[in-house]
Order: structure tokens, then C-alpha cells, then sequence
């Protein structure tokens, strides 16, 4: 009876052991995996002034600079993957990417799927319309009844929802305002910092203009659930406040009125 006794507790204690080698092996913070692996992969769209290209091959913008700075305060390279932005949460989960730097507006959507940073930037949703319509479509009341192109996934698709507008999705913000410059659309609900630097006189789309604002909101940056890259991105946010990097950032790009203090 002894020797089965002994026998059970030394099964028992090799299960014990066993499992509590599985859990060392699996558990660890997202910080220390991006660490071991050597780079932080952000999800992005491309999206001016946040995330965008020019003349090279390179990310630039506001996130994208302040991304890469982010990584270097951590110790590791940046790598910027350009994403579906409906499927960003399940981009997350599986470890495609390790957070969502573009753009994002903290809506309960959002903040239920996924970890979130501080807010750092104020932005609203905003209506683009054709520059010879501007008169016609300049009230809430005016735009009822007009179709609508949305990045899917996007505050602007929330919004198009949540008014009840006739709406098409599109994959990214730019495309929507394509849709609105070809006329396959009437209007376009995109982000105001966006609509700031990509339309009207001087830009690619001199024959288009934003008109009714329909919201106010703000930007943050998410990672999975859990994840300890959360409370290191906002002492990363606090530190560059403070020492004036980041408002330097946010005037190269001309956002500097819409940052918000950490």
C-alpha cells in the first residue's frame, strides 16, 4: 500500500513539474518577445500625415517616426506591416503583428478587443466632397441622402452606421477618397488629420474639401490583450513629452494643435 502510495505522489509530482515547465515556456511579456525576436512589427494603412510614403521606400510620418523611436528606446529594429485595418484585431492575436500604430481611434470597439496606450492625438471623422459641392453639402441635414465611401473597419464606417448613410467600403482611407474624386461616390467620411493634409488646393485632390464635421475622438495604439508593451509605450509617450521630442514630431508633420499632453 505504501509502495502505490509513493508511486502516485511521484506520478503526481512529475505532472506538477511537467506543467509548471509548460506554463514557464508559454507565459512571458510581450516586451521580452519583442526583445528576444529583435523588432516591433507594426500594423499600419497607409494613411498621411501618420503613416505614409514619398520619394524612398520608407514608412514616414507621425506614428511611423514615433514608432521607430518607440523601438529603439526598447532596443529592437521596427518593421511596418501594411494590414487589412478590418482584420486587425485577429492580425494581433495571432501574432502577425505586435500592435496597431495608425491612426486609431479609441472607440468601445476597439478598447474591448484589444489593450490600448494613452490617447495622444485629437481627431474627428469628416466629410469630403467634391469643392463645387461644398455649398450644397454643409450640414448634417444636407448629406442624409448622399452615398458614402469608408474604410472598412474604420471611425468612419462607425459613423456612416451610426447616421444610417449609404455607404460602400473600401480598404484603406486614400481609396475612399478616390471614390469621391472618380465620382463612383458622393462623399468619402475619413479622419480630419487626414483630410487636412491630403485634400484641397496644393494637394492631390485640389477639386475635392471636407464640409461637416461629425464627431470628435481620440487616437491611441493597441496591442493584445495583457500585453506589457502597454505601460511601456506610455512612459515612451510621458519621456518624449517632456523632453519636447514628440511635439518636435508632431510640427514636422503640422498636428502639433491636436496632440494631446501626457
Amino acid at each position: 500500500m505504501k509502495k502505490l502510495i509513493v508511486a502516485l505522489l511521484s506520478v503526481a509530482m512529475v505532472l506538477s513539474l511537467a506543467a509548471c515547465s509548460k506554463k514557464t515556456e508559454t507565459s512571458g511579456s510581450d516586451l521580452d518577445y519583442v526583445k528576444q525576436k529583435g523588432k516591433l512589427v507594426v500594423g499600419i494603412t497607409d494613411f498621411a500625415p501618420m503613416d505614409y510614403k514619398e520619394d524612398s521606400e520608407e514608412w514616414i510620418g507621425f506614428d511611423a517616426d514615433m514608432a521607430k523611436a518607440f523601438a529603439a528606446s526598447i532596443g529592437v529594429d521596427v518593421e511596418f506591416v501594411e494590414i487589412n485595418w478590418d482584420n486587425k484585431v485577429p492580425e494581433l492575436d495571432g501574432k502577425n503583428i505586435d500592435c496597431t500604430w495608425n491612426g486609431m481611434t479609441l472607440t468601445d470597439e476597439v478598447t474591448s478587443a484589444m489593450d490600448c496606450s494613452n490617447a495622444y492625438c485629437r481627431n474627428s471623422q469628416i466629410v469630403i466632397v467634391k469643392a463645387d459641392k461644398a455649398e450644397e453639402y454643409n450640414s448634417t441635414d444636407s448629406i442624409k441622402e448622399l452615398s458614402f465611401a469608408v474604410e472598412a473597419g474604420s471611425a468612419g464606417e462607425e459613423m456612416a452606421k451610426e447616421n444610417g448613410y449609404t455607404y460602400n467600403s473600401v480598404e484603406q482611407q486614400s481609396n475612399a477618397l478616390m471614390e469621391v474624386a472618380a465620382g463612383t461616390s458622393d462623399a468619402a467620411i475619413i479622419d480630419s488629420l487626414m483630410a487636412y493634409a491630403m485634400v484641397g488646393e496644393g494637394t492631390d485632390y485640389a477639386d475635392l474639401t471636407y464640409t461637416v464635421e461629425l464627431n470628435s475622438e481620440e487616437y491611441g495604439v493597441g496591442f493584445r490583450k495583457g500585453s506589457d508593451l502597454v505601460q511601456a509605450l506610455n512612459d515612451f509617450f510621458k519621456t518624449s513629452y517632456e523632453d519636447g521630442s514628440l511635439l518636435e514630431c508632431a510640427q514636422k508633420y503640422g498636428i502639433e494643435n491636436s496632440i494631446i499632453a501626457q
